[in-house]
């Protein structure tokens, strides 16, 4: 079930009554954590469960697991292993005996009570988020949910403690990719954690190249539906979302590779609509519409990426004899080379932060993806394998990369922290590609 489609999870804020103490208050907490910065050790004991149904005590443990998961995932917080709390008593959300918790150096508890709502087929999760040291209460929320939801429930408790934090969510963000598991290239969506993957399109046409809107509300992406590449707009959370609507500009020429601004005006893609044997980048507005061509020359320039601040764009040229990476302004003026070394270069992407770029380089006919750090002028290398590692895509938050890859023989997708640890498949069914990653 799409998080959007969500009809029956109710979200409230904590009272101040609700708190442990009368002296706990809620706090604004805004502690931007950069590199280099410890993770904050958090306590996630098991939580009370007042309802005596099976569904509550099955509703606890996987909000439970989730909320770990998410929470070690998001490299801020460290959960504390389950082999500490046995050196203390089990947790009373009534009564909070703090100083045992900073005993096991838990510099933040998560509490959660499981209860079920009067009257209905439906369950009530209590999450609250302490400081241990100065026994106050970070951040608290209630859910109210129906079945099948838990899991959705974890992810939105483990957004709000972000946000607490002043770090941007990605718990409840979609993945976009292509895959061929049923038998033709179609676009598939998933949670960023690779769960709940759903087809979006059906056809028997190829549909790739995948982007999502700034707002997260439409995918563009490249499809044959009229025998010749053009682009289309699938808006997944709307009832006729199984009928994508084709784009203006896909009345001229062939068009692919669509990338939408971060400020949501523009929409960036390569085209051949002025008769070019070769493609040149074009912008239009976000709805295909007022179309300006920004390169003039005989080579190929494909692959733009905007930047954060949506006023450059990154591209690939071979301009100079093999593709490159390059920028240029929004205007498609002071274009610059940035990519030196290398044979080949793919695929650019942009950080959220725009210090970065991650893209693929061919060295020695291996493809493996590379950071380039515009500040330092530096470039490190992310995947070391002697596998095609393609389509690299930041996460929201800018600490993980998904990419695909033949590493296991078929392609997959994986996801990567920034700094080359944590690497993990996502898909396993059929042959998946051409990630995107909604904010």
């Amino acid at each position: 079930m799409n998080s959007r489609q969500i009809s029956r999870i109710f979200i409230f804020f904590f009272l101040p009554v609700m708190a442990v103490r009368p002296a706990f208050s809620q706090r604004e907490v805004v502690i931007k954590l950069g590199e280099g910065v410890p993770a904050i050790s958090v306590a996630i004991p098991k939580f009370v469960v007042r309802a005596q149904s099976p569904a509550a005590a099955a509703a606890a443990e996987e909000i439970l697991q989730a909320l770990q998961d998410d929470l070690k995932h998001s490299r801020v917080f460290e959960p504390l292993p389950k082999s500490y709390y046995s050196y203390i008593r089990p947790l009373n959300p009534d009564q909070i005996f703090f100083k045992e918790w900073d005993s096991i150096q838990a510099k933040v508890l998560f509490a959660g009570d499981m209860s079920e709502a009067a009257g209905k087929d439906e369950i009530i999760f209590e999450g609250r988020l302490f400081d241990v040291r100065s026994e106050r209460l970070i951040v608290g929320k209630r859910y109210q949910f129906g079945k099948g939801l838990a899991r959705y429930t974890a992810h939105k408790m483990a957004d709000e403690i972000m946000k607490a934090y002043g770090e941007k969510p990605i718990f409840t963000t979609k993945i976009v990719f292509v895959s061929d598991r049923d038998g033709n290239e179609e676009l598939y969506m998933m949670n960023y954690d690779g769960q709940n993957q759903t087809r979006l399109t059906f056809n028997k046409v190829i549909d790739y190249m995948p982007a999502w809107s700034a707002d997260g509300s439409a995918i563009a992406f490249t499809s044959y539906r009229n025998y010749a590449a053009g682009l289309y707009l699938l808006y997944p959370y709307e009832q006729n979302a199984g009928k994508p609507r084709i784009v203006p500009v896909s009345t001229k020429g062939t068009s692919n590779s669509p990338s939408f601004s971060p400020n949501g005006k523009w929409l960036a893609f390569c085209s051949s609509m002025d008769g070019d044997a070769n493609a040149e980048i074009y912008v239009s507005t976000s709805d295909g519409r007022n179309i300006r061509r920004l390169t003039y020359n005989e080579a190929i320039d494909t692959a733009p990426c905007w930047s954060p601040n949506s006023r450059e764009i990154a591209f690939i040229s071979d301009r100079g004899g093999s593709p490159q990476v390059y920028i240029m302004d929004a205007e498609g003026s002071s274009v610059r080379r940035v990519s030196f070394g290398g044979n080949h270069f793919d695929s650019p992407a942009w950080s959220p932060v725009g210090d970065r770029l991650v893209y693929v380089s061919r060295v020695d006919n291996v493809f493996d993806l590379y950071i380039h750090n515009l500040r330092k002028n530096e470039v490190t290398k992310l995947t070391e394998s002697n596998a095609r590692n393609e389509s690299p895509c930041w996460s929201p938050d800018g600490r993980h990369i998904i990419f695909s890859s033949n590493l296991s023989g078929t392609i997959q997708l994986y996801i990567i922290d920034y700094d080359g640890t944590n690497l993990r498949p996502l898909t396993s069914k059929g042959n998946n590609k051409l990630p995107d990653w909604s904010n």
